[in-house]
């Protein structure tokens, strides 16, 4: 994925001017270009769009928060968030370069523009990839590179944790339909209730403790990670089923 060199100051939203925050800036500078880059196609919701979105929001509270100190600015966290993020940019990247892309993102990137499909089902989609298969890698490779082990990032995958609570607010603020709307005979109603984050994150745990255990034999932890990528992508288009 392109890096981009930023040092200056980026407006934080409403109100003043807030000091760059290594890394996660370049995160936001490259998810504000991608959402400036493809205009709506034929009038239709893009899929992708709707969770680069929410993403991109709630990406910028984390890092006012940061800044403000509400969230601790360990190196090691920054460089969780960084890697995480980059996980699903480079996604995006593959796509865009007619390159495969992993399983976990590609219902997402193939059901884009399905009529049938509602933003909350693109929203819970890929959120599911980035859970069940880049947030286990992101732990992985943010210990190779500190030298460490997960219990040692245990603290920041929490911290990570939060940004995902404040991920799965802005989902239900923002896509859920109003109660007159989302009845119980609604099947939107059952989809939403079939995934859960809390039990998401507890496997992504599981996950990285096990890829971690498996780096010392290579083949197995790839085919053990090609697998975790195949049964997110499973249950990303389970996900996009139409209901309407």
């Amino acid at each position: 994925m392109a890096q981009y060199e930023q040092t200056q100051e980026l407006p934080a939203g409403d109100g003043p001017v807030v000091t760059a925050v290594p890394g996660i800036d370049q995160v936001i500078g490259r998810m504000r270009a991608l959402r400036s880059a493809r205009p709506p196609v034929g009038g239709a919701e893009d899929g992708v769009a709707v969770f680069h979105r929410v993403y991109l929001t709630v990406t910028e509270t984390v890092r006012r928060q940061t800044v403000c100190g509400t969230f601790p600015g360990r190196p090691a966290a920054a460089g969780l968030d960084v890697r995480f993020a980059e996980r699903y940019l480079s996604a995006v990247d593959a796509e865009a370069a007619g390159e495969r892309t992993p399983d976990c993102w590609h219902p997402l990137f193939q059901y884009r523009h399905h009529p049938g499909v509602r933003p909350l089902q693109f929203a819970l989609s890929g959120i599911n990839a980035h859970i069940g298969h880049d947030l286990p890698l992101a732990v992985v490779d943010t210990c190779r590179t500190l030298g460490c082990a997960p219990p040692d990032l245990e603290e920041e995958f929490d911290r990570v944790g939060d940004l995902l609570l404040m991920l799965e607010e802005r989902i239900r603020e923002d896509l859920v339909p109003g109660p007159d709307l989302l009845e119980l005979a609604d099947p939107l109603t059952h989809l939403f209730g079939s995934w859960s984050l809390e039990r998401a994150r507890e496997a992504a745990w599981s996950t990285a403790l096990v890829l971690w255990r498996l780096r010392e034999v290579p083949l197995l932890a790839e085919e053990f990670r090609r697998r975790l990528d195949a049964g997110a992508g499973l249950v990303g288009r389970f996900l996009l089923t139409p209901c309407r």
